[in-house]
């Protein structure tokens, strides 16, 4: 196992010059001249339909080569043939297998990403609002209290996870959902005095240079936007790319925005995705822990559960322990979505539920700030809360920790137990109920 080298400050950070990848230089990473030839092409198809990206700091630092291809990051960035269902992967595989021309490629590759539910959870369709009358792309409001904002800048990733639900924002303009009209946002969060979160994300807005991202956020420190209390960075730089706060050219400007939001009173938070432990491992990524806590911002970790990634629960307990350690806040253990490559990433239902138990109860009261395991379906954030038998029958207990309808949260409700169930869609109600107590409202939405 590759062992993390400690530093003197000094020489310990001297960043490495950003080297990035894409399904067209994958022949260029040396480190894959090691694997079967077989092994290689897989990869090149399942690349020309989902989104590959990964950099230099990733391949060199937290992927172990010797265990590849079951190394957890190695997955977690590098495209799998399980991904792809065999109809859609025999006709890349084709196509790719002969003469064929770019356009072919592109035609083929939108033509299968059209099954695969690029959009998930009414987030075109219900979630998007209207100012002035105007539908506004790149502004989300599905909860009354927080607003997504996706600002065109920042629609990319310093690497790009192979499970993302978020995939199609990297695949081309017709399925890109994107704003870089500062000035619409901040008049829709003035008009929207019932919004207290702003959320920023993407892609990953920690890949904008600092200037752009304070064109979004320094107005938010002014009198008519009190009403937004919480600013969050949606990211994965602090694992994917930790040089971006410790030594990037604009690092320091970067803290600098973060401590000037705190000290006019706003609750800035780092919602950082860290999907194992092993991307906890490097000094650079501790280092920059340390520098965002000291502008007085929060970081909390959140990751779906992943089959072939992080199924482990032992690891899952000693992830959250760690990054208590650090400071940081266990926030969330999602379900993988129903989206993209999910069909190689789901697991049961009432398995997540098992792994969260085992692994929530290896923790103290301090960690248990992490919620879970939660389903970000259409109605709202879906909690799994247990199994149990009520009255002879099986059961899934549920409840929503955030809704379309804020009078849904908390309320208990119950689906028949189904060992095959792997999202909210696949339930039915329990104990002979035609419907959940929330479908008739939100069908009318």
């Amino acid at each position: 196992m590759q062992q993390t080298v400690k530093l003197q400050p000094a020489e310990a950070y001297q960043p490495p010059r950003f080297t990035v990848y894409q399904h067209r230089q994958i022949d260029k990473i040396e480190q894959l001249d090691k694997l079967p030839e077989h092994l290689r092409f897989q990869m090149k198809v399942v690349a020309n339909v989902f989104p590959f990206r990964v950099n230099n700091f990733v391949i060199e630092e937290l992927i172990d080569w010797d265990k590849v291809p079951n190394d957890p990051v190695f997955q977690l960035t590098f495209p799998q043939r399980g991904m792809l269902d065999d109809e859609s992967y025999d006709k890349m595989a084709a196509l790719l297998s002969k003469e064929h021309t770019p356009e072919e490629v592109f035609n083929l590759a939108t033509e299968i990403r059209q099954k695969l539910n690029p959009h998930p959870a009414g987030q075109m369709e219900k979630n998007v609002p209207e100012y002035e009358g105007e539908r506004v792309d790149g502004i989300q409001h599905k909860y009354k209290e927080t607003v997504l904002f996706f600002p065109s800048q920042g629609q990319y990733c310093h690497s790009y996870c192979t499970f993302c639900f978020r995939w199609a924002q990297f695949v081309g303009k017709a399925t890109r959902f994107n704003n870089n009209d500062a000035e619409l946002l901040h008049n829709y969060l003035a008009q929207h005095t019932e919004v207290t979160d702003l959320l920023m994300t993407g892609g990953d807005p920690m890949v904008m240079r600092t200037v752009k991202l304070r064109k979004y956020l320094e107005a938010l420190k002014e009198p008519r936007f009190d009403h937004i209390r919480t600013i969050r960075i949606g990211t994965k730089s602090l694992t994917f790319w930790p040089f971006r706060y410790v030594t990037d050219p604009d690092a320091q400007e970067l803290l600098k925005l973060l401590k000037e939001l705190v000290d006019a009173g706003k609750h800035v938070s780092i919602m950082a995705h860290v999907n194992h432990k092993q991307e906890l491992r490097t000094e650079v990524t501790r280092e920059a822990i340390k520098l965002i806590r000291k502008t007085g911002a929060q970081i909390r970790t959140q990751a779906p559960l992943l089959n072939n990634i992080n199924v482990d629960a032992d690891m899952w307990a000693e992830m959250w322990k760690e990054q208590t350690q650090l400071g940081m806040i266990p926030y969330y253990m999602f379900i993988e979505r129903d989206t993209g490559a999910k069909r190689y990433f789901e697991i049961p239902l009432h398995k997540t539920w098992e792994t969260f138990r085992e692994a929530y109860k290896q923790v103290s009261g301090v960690s248990r700030t992490v919620r879970g395991p939660s389903m970000s379906a259409g109605p709202g954030k879906v909690e799994v809360s247990g199994v149990t038998e009520i009255g002879g029958e099986k059961v899934f207990v549920l409840r929503f920790i955030q809704a379309r309808n804020p009078d849904w949260v908390q309320r208990p409700f119950f689906a028949k137990f189904d060992e095959n169930a792997h999202w909210l869609d696949d339930l039915k109600p329990a104990f002979g109920e035609e419907k959940f107590f929330w479908q008739d409202e939100y069908d009318a939405m």
